[in-house]
């Protein structure tokens, strides 16, 4: 784990000193993971492309900010600044219409279908391709609500909705996959 961190710091301080080759391999260690936090935004391949140039453009403009909290740190970080530019796109590209809809109307999701939605026995590829299917609003609530941990009050401040418009959009994602991952187990 020194070694790593030792490598993280390193690579840190040759990007600081504009160090070309250190950005290239901060890119080859960080673009594959990145491209996947993008993915789950954003379901369109040219747009995700658009929206990580934009993203790293951002973390080497924005790098000399970072503060360096451990291993790891510099991934959670650029992580972030994905997200946020994720969820710019969406909001420039008006692709993120949420209705702000009473949580009433909403039919229960059983414990039987929730059980029945167990994702240990699928791919990780066809989970991110199921969440990729979602509508944009539910999946933008989702990754918020599931990868990000944030609060149906932080999700609904970032998004300018309500909190229950945040709880009914999760509720509507659960069980848009409940249904996704039972027709993947019954073709399997």
């Amino acid at each position: 784990m020194l070694e790593k961190k030792d490598n993280e710091q390193e690579l840190l301080k040759k990007i600081l000193s504009g160090d070309i080759i250190a950005m290239k391999e901060f890119y080859n260690n960080y673009s594959g993971y990145l491209t996947t936090v993008c993915s789950r935004y954003i379901s369109n391949a040219d747009d995700v492309k658009d929206v990580l140039q934009e993203s790293f453009i951002k973390i080497f403009k924005s790098i000399a900010n970072f503060k360096y909290k451990g291993v790891g740190s510099l991934k959670a970080w650029s992580s972030r600044i994905v997200v946020n530019e994720s969820l710019k796109f969406l909001k420039k590209n008006e692709r993120l219409n949420i209705i702000n809809s009473p949580l009433w109307d909403l039919p229960d999701i059983s414990e039987e279908e929730e059980e029945e939605a167990d994702f240990e026995q699928i791919p990780a590829s066809a989970i991110l391709e199921m969440i990729r299917a979602l509508p944009v609003g539910y999946r933008t609530v989702f990754n918020l609500y599931i990868f990000e941990e944030k609060s149906h009050k932080e999700i609904a401040s970032i998004l300018n909705i309500t909190e229950n418009t945040s709880a009914s959009q999760l509720h509507r994602a659960k069980s848009f996959l409940a249904k996704q991952i039972n027709e993947y187990k019954s073709l399997k």
